[in-house]
């Protein structure tokens, strides 16, 4: 089998096992992917971040039960934590991200896959996870001058937040070099979203997610360029 055909094969065994949470049986089919020389970060990308997608589709639908969403997604947070510890480190962007996320358990799970992603990437991560406060952020922006403000896996009760806290950011000028980037949770499931809160980047994987931000480092969103137009404007006026 070609390595596609071999991670396919794993997401579909690895999911019965860790819904049923088979602990042992789970470890023994990474170890196994492994060793046919499947490398840690193509675990993490192409198997743990759809099984995850996958299980809280159905949980969402209720077609999975409570327990075996949390045995799938406990078990699936040390697999994520042992892939962590044999990603390459790429060299560094001289990028900082500061990343945060939702509140949930597969919310903090899905963030924490991405920050160890792009960490390995090359990038400078600080993820904060969720519930922290829009004020907290702000205050964070303004002290660590990131370059990008990752906003990823947010659930339906987030998006108000980051809407206006990206309204906040764009209002007082904070960091006015910074991108503002979200992807992953609610803005999967409703397309458009992204745009219409002012994000400048958005992306629905991990993979999708580190291609955008090598691409694309100077995009910025229609909205964003307004609001500095009016800004600038306001400015040679009141010279």
């Amino acid at each position: 089998m070609n390595p596609q055909e071999v991670l396919h094969e794993l997401e579909q065994s690895l999911f019965q096992s860790l819904v049923s949470g088979d602990r042992q049986e789970s470890r023994r089919l990474v170890q196994q992917t492994l060793e046919l020389g499947i490398d840690a970060e193509s675990l993490s990308r192409d198997v743990y971040w759809s099984v995850l997608d996958t299980l809280n589709t159905l949980y969402r639908n209720d077609q999975v039960t409570a327990l075996s969403f949390q045995y799938a997604t406990r078990l699936l947070r040390s697999l994520v934590d042992q892939a962590q510890a044999s990603y390459r480190q790429a060299e560094s962007r001289g990028r900082r991200i500061c990343m945060f996320c939702g509140e949930t358990e597969s919310d903090d799970l899905a963030g924490q896959l991405v920050a160890d992603l792009a960490e390995a990437d090359g990038y400078e991560m600080f993820f904060g996870g969720g519930g922290i406060a829009n004020d907290e952020i702000l205050e964070e922006v303004n002290n660590r001058r990131p370059d990008i403000l990752l906003l990823f896996s947010s659930g339906p009760r987030d998006a108000p937040n980051i809407r206006q806290l990206i309204d906040t950011i764009r209002g007082v000028n904070a960091c006015p070099e910074m991108q503002i980037v979200v992807g992953g949770g609610i803005f999967n499931r409703a397309p458009g979203l992204a745009e219409e809160i002012g994000a400048d980047l958005w992306a629905t994987s991990p993979r999708e997610l580190l291609t955008s931000l090598e691409e694309m480092p100077m995009v910025r969103s229609e909205l964003a360029a307004s609001r500095a137009d009016s800004r600038n404007a306001r400015v040679r006026k009141a010279a």
